[in-house]
């Protein structure tokens, strides 16, 4: 048997982590980390923040540790508004895959693609519990790398028939349209700059911005429609007309996190909901535990903030396809 002083730990970067697992995997994987999360077979807190006042962003840490697959992983995760003047994204990681008994740093991922995966696939899978089973027409708000992920996770759960893509500029909507329907040739992808257009008569609605003022109507929402809000994960940020959060049956991540940092908060802390009205979160309706949606009319939400546990449970599965296809560099990081 190999020393453990021997081993090697595994780098790899962006490219290396591509291709390595499929979207319907990614989808899997994520709702593994809702069932354990459900259960209670995991050790998690919120995520760690730490804001400068001086840079237009923040840091964020998410440490987890997951029983079945046993697995543990931190990302660190870098979020500056302004980097597109140095020509980078607004939002880079770091994962570390550690074996849970001795520690050891079995892999130091770049965390960008895994991340816009793992959370795209937060919306697949809540729509596969939450939203109508007959559900033929996407919108997804937000151009950037979640929308990417959101787009190539949710056509694994769904046979859409249309899919709505809207951003700000026409500029963002041609360059996302122009890079993913080659990717999707079966799929009738259009792309509008009007929010309205976008989602009003949506079954599913996946919002993925950082807007701090909310960007769906309520009236726009129809009966039993689904809406997976990601992109609320900073204090202050919102995505949905408070209307929408009063009417709907919400489920959240984690209860902890949305509170804070979620859409929910901004409603929770002007008192237009309380934790009450809060249906729970979806590891318990994944686990069997908790009733989803209720009725054909019923509109359900899916409040994402993003839980670590997404990180450990799918970084196994990443690093073991990696090793298997030989791909990133192996450094000692231990001396003898």
């Amino acid at each position: 048997m190999e020393s453990w002083r021997n081993r090697k730990t595994l780098i790899l970067g962006r490219t290396d982590m591509m291709g390595l697992l499929e979207p319907a995997e990614y989808v899997d994987c994520v709702e593994h980390a809702f069932r354990m999360h459900g259960l209670g077979r995991v050790y998690m807190e919120p995520k760690g923040h730490i804001v400068l006042d001086r840079y237009q962003g923040e840091w964020e840490v998410m440490p987890s540790y997951i029983e079945e697959p046993e697995a543990a992983a931190c990302k660190w995760v870098s979020i500056r508004e302004d980097n597109g003047k140095y020509e980078l994204p607004a939002v880079f990681s770091i994962l570390i895959y550690t074996h849970p008994e001795t520690g050891f740093p079995l892999a130091i991922c770049d965390g960008s693609y895994h991340t816009l995966m793992r959370t795209g696939a937060s919306a697949a899978v809540s729509a596969k519990w939450l939203a109508r089973p007959e559900s033929k027409v996407l919108a997804i708000l937000g151009t950037g790398s979640v929308g990417q992920g959101t787009l190539a996770t949710c056509d694994s759960v769904f046979q859409w028939d249309a899919v709505r893509i809207w951003s700000r500029t026409q500029e963002s909507v041609d360059r996302f349209l122009a890079a993913e329907r080659p990717k999707f040739p079966h799929l009738e992808l259009t792309g509008t700059t009007d929010v309205r257009t976008a989602v009003e008569g949506a079954d599913v609605i996946v919002t993925g911005t950082h807007a701090r003022r909310w960007l769906v109507e309520d009236a726009w929402v129809k009966p039993g429609g689904h809406i997976a809000a990601l992109g609320a994960d900073l204090k202050g940020e919102q995505e949905l007309d408070p209307g929408t959060l009063q009417r709907a049956r919400v489920f959240v991540d984690d209860i902890r996190q949305c509170r804070e940092d979620g859409e929910i908060a901004v409603a929770l802390s002007e008192g237009l909901i309380s934790e009450d009205d809060v249906a729970g979160e979806i590891g318990k309706v994944i686990a069997g535990q908790l009733e989803g949606r209720q009725s054909e009319d019923q509109v359900t939400v899916f409040d994402s903030t993003g839980i670590a546990l997404q990180d450990s449970a799918t970084v196994p599965l990443e690093y073991e396809r990696a090793v298997a296809a030989g791909v990133g560099v192996e450094k000692k990081m231990i001396s003898t």
